[in-house]
C-alpha cells in the first residue's frame, strides 16, 4: 500500500460556545466562499464543549486571535492511506479500522501522538510535523511512502529526513484505558456536491450556529450513557465535503442533496475521555481502534479538541460495548 504524506501544514484549534459569534464571519467564509479564500483543508466538529476547526495555514490566517480561540501549539500534518489496485470490497471493514494494525498500533509504540479524522471519503492520520522522521521509518517497511509537493507525488526515505534517526527500541508504555460514553443518538456519514452548497446554506448555518445542545448544561459521570449528544462535523478538503451528524440533524436538510453509502447505514458513537483528553498521550486511538479491527467492525474515527469519537454501525453496537467493558476490566498488567 501507499501512504501519502499530503501537501498541507495544519492548525488544531478550538473556539469556545460563547465565543462563537466573534468567527461566524470567518467560519461562514471559510465555509461557503471558497473562491475567496485560498484554504483548501477546513474542518468543523461542533461538540457539547467547544468548536473543534482543524485548518490549513491559509485558512488559519482568517481567525482573528481571542481569549475564546485556543490553538494546539504544533504544526500538524496529514497523512492518508492508500490501497494498491482496486477499491476494498463492501464487505471489508473500512475507516480506522482498515489501518488500526499498519499504521495506528506501530506509531503508538513509537510513542507518536496522532489526531484522527475520518471523512465519507477517506480517513486522515494527523502526525506532529516534528514526529515525520519517527513516523516514516517506523512505517517505510509496511508502505511505499509519499510526499505531496506542490501536486507530484515525490518518493520518501528515511535517510531523506534525518539522518542517524534510531527506531524508539523501548517497550511502549501501557496507555491509560479511558472511560467511554455511549450516547442514543443514530449517526449519519454523508457528502454533498459542493456545487448545491448554496442550496443548503441556510439550514447548515442554522444547524452549525443555532441550535440548541439536547439538555444543555446538563452534567454526566464518566461511564454514565448520555441520552443525546450535540455532534455535528463538516469537512471541504481539497473540494470534497463530509458532513457526518444525527438523524436528528439529518431530517432539516433535503434529502435529494445528501447521499451517502447504498446501505444507507446508521452508525452509533463511542465516545472516549472522562475529562479533556489533551495532544501529548500516544495509544488513545490505537486502544480503540486494535480491538475493533481484531473484530473486523467499522469505524470511523473523529479526534477533537478536548475528547474522541469513533462512529460504529449500529448493530455491532452491544458487541463493541461488551468488548469495551470487557478490555476496562483486565488487569493493566495484561
Amino acid at each position: 500500500m501507499d501512504l501519502h504524506i499530503l501537501d498541507h501544514r495544519l492548525r488544531v484549534t478550538s473556539i469556545s460556545k460563547s465565543g462563537l459569534v466573534n468567527f461566524t464571519h470567518p467560519l461562514i467564509k471559510l465555509i461557503f466562499l471558497r473562491n475567496r479564500t485560498r484554504c483548501k483543508f477546513f474542518s468543523l466538529t461542533e461538540t457539547p464543549e467547544n468548536y473543534t476547526v482543524v485548518l490549513d495555514e491559509e485558512g488559519f490566517k482568517e481567525l482573528q486571535a481571542s481569549e475564546h480561540l485556543q490553538v494546539e501549539s504544533s504544526v500538524w500534518l496529514p497523512l492518508n492511506v492508500v490501497s494498491n489496485g482496486n477499491a476494498s470490497s463492501s464487505s471489508q471493514a473500512v475507516g480506522v479500522t482498515k489501518i488500526a494494525k499498519s499504521v495506528i498500533a506501530p506509531l503508538a509504540q513509537q510513542h507518536v501522538s496522532v489526531f484522527m479524522l475520518s471523512t465519507y471519503q477517506t480517513d486522515f492520520i494527523l502526525v506532529r510535523e516534528k514526529d515525520l522522521a519517527i513516523v516514516i521509518t517506523t512505517l517505510e517497511e509496511e508502505f511505499n511512502i509519499y510526499r505531496e509537493v506542490g501536486g507530484e507525488s515525490v518518493p520518501v526515505h528515511s535517510q531523506d529526513v534525518h539522518n542517524g534517526f534510531q527506531k524508539n527500541g523501548k517497550e511502549a508504555i501501557q496507555p491509560t484505558v479511558h472511560p467511554v460514553l455511549i450516547p442514543l443518538n443514530q449517526f449519519c456519514v454523508m457528502s454533498l456536491d459542493p456545487d448545491t452548497l448554496p442550496s443548503i446554506a441556510t439550514t447548515l448555518i442554522d444547524v452549525l450556529f443555532y441550535s440548541n445542545s439536547p439538555k444543555e448544561g446538563a452534567q454526566s459521570t464518566p461511564g454514565q450513557d448520555l441520552d443525546c449528544i450535540k455532534f455535528f462535523s463538516f469537512s471541504l478538503i481539497d473540494g470534497y465535503i463530509s458532513l457526518v451528524m444525527d438523524t436528528e440533524a439529518q431530517r432539516q436538510f433535503p434529502a435529494d442533496l445528501l447521499f451517502t453509502s447504498s446501505s444507507g447505514e446508521l452508525w452509533r458513537m463511542v465516545r472516549i475521555g472522562g475529562q479533556p483528553l489533551g495532544f501529548d498521550e500516544c495509544g488513545i486511538v490505537a486502544q480503540i481502534s486494535r480491538p475493533l479491527a481484531d473484530s473486523d467492525i467499522s469505524a470511523y474515527y473523529i479526534s477533537t479538541f478536548s475528547f474522541d469519537h469513533a462512529l460504529v454501525p449500529e448493530e455491532d453496537i452491544t458487541n463493541v460495548t461488551d468488548m469495551l467493558q470487557h478490555q476496562r476490566n483486565e488487569p493493566a498488567a495484561s
